[in-house]
């Protein structure tokens, strides 16, 4: 007696029989019936006899996932000592069951354990340390061809240049304009009351003047350019990549760095310090306009105090940092743009990537300009 009932001829099944030794595999052994098969084979009780013999001679249809199935049963089974042995086979189905055999069938893979907190610490600062080695090269290239163009005017692009002064510098003036007179109205007005206690209103124009010309207007202009022109860098790039219009580019002999990446730079160290210039004008105007309203200081006055009380040293500093500005945001722009892997969700992330790390970076050189200028007593 069988420990499981006779099926139907279109049933798969697998049945041990009472001597222990002879398991016989009847029925349909097709990918339909995958999964009844395993659960059967998952649930059965095997013999404590070394030697098992699958008889198949009952086998009435036999395809690829049934082969598979037959041959992993008897592999797990040899395993835990089981030795197999598979007779009554068809001709076909010893021929399919051949193939199987042969092929090399990849392990079952697990999911590797998640690093510690050390190891990950580790891979982070490598991925840093490779992402800051491939930007230093990237700079270094730029500088190179950047190099190569001042000795040959004639290789440089104008017609891009233009185009780029166009977008990022003058289509630029009224976000600019609007936050850098926004600013100092917000600054004349944070500071007027405070200086009304003391008797000391006409020093607004110190304060609006010190903070809007040698902090605040490059600074917020180079963070308003990063995000307005920075970003557009890395996602034209990056989808030019995505495109494989920079593959082309290389194909047909241009070199992508010369054509793309050199107008930018060019085109935004000339926009940016313009642009501040254009900043510290409407953050003054928004000063003076509180300052009347606020603090009673008319035009004349407030400009008048304003020759006095700013140093041309404080105004050319704010507009020196403009050209460093710039410069690091085309090249993260670019940079990013370049790092695309050939999908549009690579080209979103790179694109804020390229505005996060533009702003970080900018926002660090102002601290070291800062640091500098103290030590350079300016």
């Amino acid at each position: 007696m069988e420990r499981a009932a006779q099926t139907d001829e279109n049933t798969a099944g697998l049945f041990i029989a009472t001597d222990g030794q002879t398991v016989r595999c009847t029925g349909a052994w097709i990918v339909q019936k995958i999964a009844r098969l395993e659960q059967q084979i998952n649930d059965a009780v095997w013999p404590d006899a070394n030697a098992l013999e699958f008889n198949c001679s009952e086998l009435i249809a036999l395809d690829t996932a049934g082969a598979w199935l037959l041959h992993r049963t008897a592999g797990k089974l040899e395993q835990f000592g089981h030795p197999v042995t598979i007779t009554g086979l068809r001709p076909e189905f010893e021929a399919l069951l051949q193939l199987i055999i042969s092929c090399k069938i990849a392990p079952e893979t697990t999911l590797p354990a998640r690093p510690d907190l050390l190891a990950r610490i580790g891979q982070s600062a490598w991925h840093t340390l490779s992402s800051m080695t491939d930007m230093l090269a990237f700079i270094g290239e730029t500088a190179i061809i950047l190099l190569h163009s001042t000795t040959q005017p004639h290789r440089i692009r104008w017609r891009p240049i233009l185009h780029n002064l166009q977008s990022a510098g003058f289509e630029a003036l009224p976000i600019v304009g609007l936050l850098s007179f926004l600013m100092g109205l917000v600054i004349a007005y944070q500071g007027a009351d405070q200086l009304q206690r003391f008797g000391a209103n006409i020093f607004i124009a110190d304060m609006v003047g010190l903070s809007m010309l040698r902090e605040l207007s490059p600074l917020l202009t180079a963070i308003i350019v990063a995000g307005r022109s920075g970003s557009a860098y890395a996602a034209q790039i990056g989808t030019m990549k995505v495109t494989e219009e920079i593959d082309a580019l290389r194909t047909i002999g241009i070199s992508p760095a010369e054509l793309l990446v050199l107008p930018k730079l060019i085109a935004l160290v000339i926009a940016l310090p313009l642009l501040t210039v254009y900043a510290d004008m409407a953050g003054l105007a928004g000063g003076m306009i509180m300052a009347r309203s606020k603090l009673d200081v008319s035009f004349d006055i407030f400009i008048n105090r304003l020759g006095d009380a700013i140093q041309l040293s404080s105004y050319l500093t704010g507009v020196a940092k403009a050209p460093v500005f710039a410069a690091i945001i085309a090249l993260v722009g670019c940079y990013q743009g370049f790092q695309v892997t050939g999908s549009a969700d690579s080209v979103g992330r790179q694109t804020t990537l390229s505005v996060v790390q533009a702003i970080f970076l900018v926002i660090l050189a102002d601290a070291l300009f800062s640091i500098v200028f103290n030590w350079l007593k300016i």
